[in-house]
């Protein structure tokens, strides 16, 4: 079992400009990321649904047609198969992701 304090939790470097920490379970996994400003996933589309919650910082997302600046506290739902992306804007953004685990 895994308890986390989001603020406080040490990241480690996933790719330049995000850093992040991964609880893996059988079916789940729970990411914990921060991103840099500017930084940007101009879009894509999985097979599976994932959701999640803006910790600190404001990020731009769209899922299909929609598009929100998401602040602290507020949550996110994406449905499989939809094209998603998002932009960080002028301040770092920490946001918990969870998503099923996929086949190795």
């Amino acid at each position: 079992m895994v308890f986390w304090q989001a603020d406080d939790l040490k990241l480690a470097e996933f790719r330049p400009g995000i850093m992040s920490r991964a609880a893996l379970g059988d079916n789940l996994i729970m990411v914990c990321m921060q991103i840099d400003p500017g930084k940007e996933d101009t879009g894509h589309v999985h097979t599976f649904d994932q959701c999640g919650m803006v910790i600190e910082g404001r990020v731009e997302m769209f899922i299909g047609e929609d598009l929100k600046v998401l602040g602290a506290h507020d949550c996110y739902f994406i449905p499989a198969g939809q094209n998603h992306g998002w932009k960080t804007l002028d301040e770092p953004v920490r946001l918990l992701d969870v998503c099923p685990k996929q086949p190795a």
